[in-house]
């Protein structure tokens, strides 16, 4: 029975056409694995499966999902995020365990270097779940080339095309080029257009992957999307129940000061 496996060009190109030959017909090809992104058990004799290169400075690991949750693909990270990765994926040493927590890590924003904090959650909207990220700085956001004191850190969004959020009832609208980046089941990076129309780079990338709950992650493998929430800081704070999060939201609305998108995992079609 052939093996229901997509290997894109890009992965070709990066591993070879022997090694993609082997990994579609002879003996190199997986058996059963579980998803790099759902995390869930996947067969490629009975699943349409993508194979995933996930390449750092030093290693490259090949990975596979079901295609319903990415495209094969090249996956630009971090050596240290790989190494994670490889952690994750072996088992080889703990991994995080329960819900992301916010977790602040200097990140290149529009404007320039600051520190963002990033909590996970479910926001419901017209009666179905969606995945959320709520991201805030710790710090005011200065727009390049001055010093302050003022915030840019919305106008700067706006710039790149978030869409001023009036009503949290409303799904954000989607963000070309940007997308979500889950590897091995674990929140590792939000990415954006490369200057130049190059490749992806990172907007906001996790210091250490963050996991999200069993919930957050069936939600994203059904809608295929994430939903980006971002605040200037003071605005949202750090909630403890997903109910405080979407008040925090809502009042953060209702002051005019929360932007929104909605963007694919990485590797999907991003309009």
């Amino acid at each position: 029975m052939p093996r229901m496996l997509d290997v894109s060009d890009e992965v070709r190109a990066e591993i070879g056409d022997e090694e993609a030959d082997r990994l579609l017909v002879g003996p190199d090809a997986p058996g059963s694995y579980d998803c790099t992104s759902c995390r869930t058990p996947g067969d490629p004799e009975n699943d349409p499966t993508s194979t995933v290169l996930f390449v750092g400075e030093e290693t490259a690991v090949l990975a596979f999902a079901h295609a319903t949750c990415i495209p094969s693909q090249v996956v630009s990270v971090s050596e240290e995020q790989l190494q994670g990765a490889v952690r994750s994926i072996t088992g080889d040493g703990p991994a995080p365990a329960g819900p992301a927590a916010p977790s602040d890590s200097p990140q290149n924003v529009p404007g320039g270097q600051a520190v963002l904090g990033i909590t996970s959650g479910l926001v419901l909207i017209g009666g179905e779940l969606h995945p959320a990220l709520v991201v805030e700085p710790t710090a005011p956001i200065a727009r390049p080339g001055t010093t302050g004191p003022g915030d840019d850190f919305l106008p700067l969004l706006i710039e790149q095309g978030f869409i001023p959020v009036t009503d949290t009832a409303q799904l954000p609208s989607p963000l070309g080029g940007w997308s979500v980046l889950l590897a091995a089941g674990q929140l590792h990076a939000v990415l954006q257009p490369g200057a130049d129309g190059g490749g992806q780079v990172a907007w906001w990338q996790a210091h250490q992957a963050l996991s999200v709950t069993d919930g957050w992650r069936a939600a994203v493998n059904k809608t295929q999307r994430v939903l980006i929430y971002a605040a200037p800081v003071g605005s949202i704070g750090q909630q403890p129940r997903e109910d405080l999060l979407r008040d925090a939201l809502d009042k953060a609305a209702a002051d005019g000061k929360l932007v929104a998108a909605s963007m694919p995992l990485a590797g999907t079609p991003g309009a």
